[in-house]
């Protein structure tokens, strides 16, 4: 039996991000990720760093971590390697940021998605991120595209039992 996922690629540090539940909101210019709202979907992470250091402002200003908390995290981001789908995450609500939004409620939010900015771009809630046992080599793709899982059932799952099957249920 194969399982096909959706998958969206992201740039590090936002990939190991997801995955190690830091950054629970994903920013986009267009609500990619709103017609995917309660199903899960596959995290590839991709070759190329993000331009920009706006997340490691937000991770030692904001969440307050130190250097040592930062490379930990980073470390950990970089576990599978790049050019792979690494693990999975279950896609929640979208919304328009909007543009007018200030205070208490603007750092909160980027606090969640580790980046600054966020005013006019749709929000996507990110939550029960999972790493994968072992990564699956693919390259990335623009936008989203389908990854397919084979042998669901033998003992060499890349994904746990549990998170294959959450997955089912959530792509129906």
């Amino acid at each position: 039996m194969a399982v096909q996922l959706w998958c969206l690629s992201f740039r590090q540090p936002y990939g190991g991000l997801v995955l190690d539940g830091v950054k629970t909101v994903e920013s986009r210019w267009q609500p990619l990720l709103a017609p995917l709202q309660n199903q899960t979907v596959a995290v590839h992470i991709a070759h190329r760093d993000w331009q920009g250091e706006e997340w490691r402002a937000v991770l030692s200003g904001q969440l307050g971590m130190n250097a040592v908390q930062i490379g930990a995290l980073l470390d950990s981001g970089e576990r599978m390697g790049r050019g792979v789908v690494a693990g999975l995450v279950d896609v929640g609500v979208t919304w328009l940021c909007p543009a007018s939004l200030e205070g208490e409620e603007l750092q909160d939010l980027q606090r969640a998605a580790i980046l600054v900015g966020l005013q006019g771009k749709y929000l996507t809630r990110l939550s029960n991120p999972q790493w994968l046992r072992e990564p699956m080599s693919c390259r990335g793709q623009r936008h989203l595209w389908t990854v397919e899982h084979r042998d669901v059932t033998s003992d060499g799952l890349n994904i746990s039992h549990e998170s294959l099957q959450h997955a089912i249920e959530n792509r129906k």
